[in-house]
Order: C-alpha cells, then structure tokens, then sequence
C-alpha cells in the first residue's frame, strides 16, 4: 500500500464562533485538557513536545487528564467536566473522545492527536477545511487494515480464515471492518467478526475462538483493545494463533506483527497545532493532515513460539525486530 501524502492545501478561515485568541499574555498560564481513553505513551510525546516549545507545566502550562478507564461511555461527562474548567485546547485520542468533546463546546479548539477515519466518522466533512472548532491527525487507521492482512498472509501462506476482534461501541469500526472486508476479498480470504466490547465478551470470545481455530486474528484499532493487549498476546501465543495490530504496544506485548502509523510522530505534530492555536490561529485554518511515518514491528519471538519462520524479506522490510 501506498503510504498517503499528507494534506498541503490550508483551508480558507473558518467562521468560529469564539472571540479572537490573541498572543497568551505573558504569565498567564494555559490550561489544556487531555480527553482518552487511557494514559497513552504517545500523550507523553505531546507533553514533551510542548516542553520543547517553551510550555513548561507549573510555570505557564497545566494539563486537565480525563481518561475513561475502559468505558466509552464516560465520554460525555469527562468532556462537558472539561468544558466546565474553560480550558483553552482540548487534546483527544480516538473517536469517541473527540465526538464526546465536540458535542460538549463549539467554541473550545479541539486537536485530535490521532483518529482513524475522521470524514466516515462524522468528525468534519472536509479535510483541508475542518469544523469550526475541530482540527487535528488522522491516523488512516482503518485504510491500513488490508495492508496487515497482507502481512499476514506473507507470514502465514495458507492463510484462508481470519477472525477480527471489532468494539460495537466505538463508531470508526465501521470503517475498518470495511476495509479489512475489502483486503480478505483481494487475498481470497474469509473473515469472522467477533464483538468485543468489555472484558465479560473478550472472555468469551476467547472460548469461542479457541473452539472456532481461525488461521490467524486481526485486531482492529481500539482504545478498549490496545488496554487489553497483554491478553490477548497470551491468548494467541496459547493457541499458536498468528495476530496482526494496529498498535506497536501489542507487538511490544507478544503480538506477532504491528503495521502501525508513528502515533509518537502525530503527537509531537499535535503540539505544534495547540501552540499556533494559542497564539491565535483558528482550527478551521489549520487542515487535517494524515501520518507521515509508518513503522513495521514483527516480534520474532512470538513467530518461534507459533512455530512460524517469518520470510527474511518480511523482516529485512520490517523498521523492528523484537527478539
């Protein structure tokens, strides 16, 4: 797959309905909320990244985190908590987040560090030119999802049956199952849907998948699922079950391969949004702009504990090697 050049074209100014945001005065202190699902190393990248930029935590910058803790549906209450506190940026991780917080204030800037499908999510309907107050990085998550499938079937050459674990509760599955449907068609594939939403049906769909023995298991992008990786490792570990991700912490976990965008990288960019919208540019002048990094993470011991050989081409492509 094509890696996708990121959006150049900056959209004309959007109306918006917050009064001008000059230059911060000096010594006044800025207060930026972080809306996810979970305290995420990439969250880390942006705070530093910020530091680089001069925005020092307890000097002139303080961060509200509101994490949902394993439940989208907290969501709109974290959101309208942060609208509560008039903080001046609201930084968001996933879909859910940022729908939360751009149903809680049209007039509060959002920055979406990563999200995997902002149009078929309903998030803005034009890219170069976003929503009043919503601005941000797509992560093309859920175009990607043919591309593991691919990898998969290059580590695993009879592969025929593949099962996806898919969140209901989180509104860009839809997306990626549709493009993970597309893949499976191109490389002759089936697919199998398992619903995961909490841990109650991830464990039952652990006993449904030991029954079912699929070739290998995708899992699509989720902040609900990323939270449960060192499960699902062990679980696939276990029944020698070949596993594609979209995160590198699920590699880092015992997963066998992550085709993943930099999400450190969207973060890092992220701040540099947050900073020009403190200094008063608007949301809508700032275009939604797509990953520019991508790294392949095979974890070569996970393949030996499968009994898998991984090709030595698929590992010479690979930007790490876990062993």
């Amino acid at each position: 797959m094509r890696r996708r050049e990121f959006i150049t074209l900056l959209g004309g100014a959007a109306a918006w309905p917050l009064a001008v945001r000059a230059q911060q005065p000096a010594g006044k202190i800025v207060s930026i909320g972080i809306l996810a699902f979970e305290a995420w190393p990439p969250i880390d990248a942006f705070r530093q990244a910020l530091n680089d930029l001069g925005y020092v935590e307890g000097k002139n910058v303080r961060f509200e985190h509101r994490y949902a803790k394993g439940r989208n549906e907290r969501f709109p209450d974290l959101a309208n908590d942060l609208v509560g506190l008039k903080v001046d940026v609201i930084l968001t991780w996933g879909t859910e987040a940022v729908l939360a917080a751009k149903q809680a204030t049209a007039t509060i800037p959002i920055v979406m560090g990563a999200i995997g499908d902002p149009l078929g999510s309903g998030i803005v309907t034009n890219l170069a030119r976003p929503d009043a107050n919503v601005t941000g990085f797509s992560s093309l998550a859920a175009e990607l999802e043919a591309k593991r499938l691919e990898l998969l079937k290059e580590a695993v050459p009879g592969l025929s049956r593949v099962a996806i674990l898919f969140n209901p509760t989180n509104r860009y599955m839809a997306s990626a199952l549709q493009s993970a449907r597309q893949g499976a068609q191109m490389l002759h594939a089936s697919l199998t849907v398992y619903e995961v939403h909490d841990t109650t049906t991830l464990d039952v769909t652990f006993v449904k998948l030991a029954k079912d023995r699929p070739d290998a298991l995708l899992v699509l992008a989720d902040p609900f699922l990323v939270s449960q990786r060192s499960r699902i490792a062990q679980f696939a570990i276990e029944n020698r079950l070949p596993s594609a991700y979209t995160y590198r912490e699920h590699a880092e976990a015992g997963g066998l391969i992550a085709y993943t965008p930099n999400y450190h990288d969207l973060f890092r960019r992220a701040a540099t949004y947050v900073d020009k919208i403190l200094k008063g540019t608007k949301p809508g002048e700032l275009p939604i702009e797509q990953p520019t990094k991508f790294d392949l993470v095979i974890n070569l011991n996970t393949a030996r504990a499968l009994g898998l050989t991984v090709p030595l081409t698929l590992q010479a492509a690979a930007d790490e090697v876990i062993e």
